[in-house]
């Protein structure tokens, strides 16, 4: 058992936090297997009535993956434990999606990679001031897995796209405006809000709901008229032209964003769009999943993972080159490889 979850039961309430805060809680395998386990015997648990996921202490809420384990896999083991990791964590994602009891995660703090698989199942999902909120795999050669695929294709005004491709964070408030999470609360409530929860499971959406003050406003409505207008494209080509359009225009905005892609890696980039656009089309999320799975089987041992990692968290050089170089040299042919079945015997499965 390890001692970067804790699994107890308060009352009613089956509580996991996340301790592992040197780490900003980014998960292992031993802390999905801790929650999967936990989960799997609350299921059957007439006593348990909920579930509350949080972090214990330090800032929070969970920063990701073990990212560092990721790229070890990937560069000495032929990415034999990476898929062992993604599998197991998929498997922990869609035991949550599927989860009969209702689920509260409390995103306090950093909510990232791992951090919104764990989090965006959640029947209800609670935001605060400290909410940092993003997907930014693309920026070390990953792609926005752990069920991206299926939350954000289907945000709306191509909101879920922009986020995928830029990594952009977005706060509590503009969480909550997104429908990302369900509730906002500031954070020197959440205690009192998880007591009242432990002592009345049955009516969580009622104390979520009490009046708790407004959130501000939500700085990303600001843009989601040029979001839903430059990202409307599911060809990597079409968004850097309209941007680049738009710059010729003079608008500020977009050399930002123009810039920020830049730093990307064109695989995954393109990569996330079809993931995103695919995924619509899926009938469940073990669908999403299966497919997921098959793409990180793929990208994990693809050069720019490990290269990515080096130069923006390792080296913290920020100087990736990136292999393909440019979206032209990504062809449709390396991305059909990625998203092909894989054998029978190594696709993806539920628990």
């Amino acid at each position: 058992m390890t001692q970067d979850v804790i699994t107890r039961k308060n009352g009613r309430v089956g509580h996991i936090s996340l301790n592992r805060p040197k780490a900003l809680h980014a998960l292992t395998l031993d802390m999905c297997h801790a929650m999967s386990d936990a989960l799997t015997v609350w299921a059957d648990d007439d006593s348990i009535e909920a579930v509350i996921i949080d972090h214990h202490e330090g800032r929070g809420f969970c920063a990701g993956g073990d990212i560092a384990f990721l790229r070890d896999s990937a560069l000495n083991d032929g990415g034999v434990s990476g898929r062992k990791f993604f599998h197991d964590e998929y498997q922990l994602n869609h035991q949550l999606f599927t989860y009969a009891k209702p689920v509260v995660a409390f995103m306090d703090g950093i909510t990232m990679g791992g951090g919104v698989g764990i989090s965006q199942p959640a029947k209800f999902r609670v935001a605060t001031e400290n909410t940092r909120f993003a997907m930014p795999e693309t920026g070390i050669g990953l792609f926005p897995d752990v069920g991206g695929g299926w939350y954000l294709s289907r945000i709306g005004g191509r909101l879920g796209q922009f986020l995928a491709l830029t990594g952009a964070r977005l706060d509590g408030a503009e969480t909550l405006w997104t429908g990302l999470a369900t509730h906002y609360v500031p954070s020197n409530l959440l205690e009192d809000i998880k007591a009242r929860i432990i002592e009345r499971p049955g009516r969580i959406a009622g104390i979520l709901s009490e009046p708790v003050g407004t959130p501000p406003p939500a700085r990303i409505e600001a843009n989601a008229l040029k979001i839903a207008k430059h990202f409307a494209s599911d060809r990597y080509e079409d968004i850097l032209a309209s941007l680049e359009a738009a710059i010729a225009d003079g608008d500020q905005w977009a050399v930002k964003e123009r810039d920020t892609l830049g730093t990307k890696s064109p695989q995954t980039c393109k990569v996330a769009l079809r993931q995103l656009a695919t995924s619509l089309d899926l009938p469940t999320f073990a669908d999403n999943m299966a497919m997921e799975y098959r793409i990180g089987s793929r990208v994990l041992v693809r050069p720019d993972f490990a290269e990515g990692v080096r130069a923006v968290i390792i080296d913290k050089t920020g100087d990736p080159k990136w292999d393909p170089a440019t979206p032209q040299e990504v062809s449709e042919e390396l991305l059909d490889s990625i998203f092909a079945p894989l054998p029978a015997d190594e696709e993806w499965k539920p628990l």
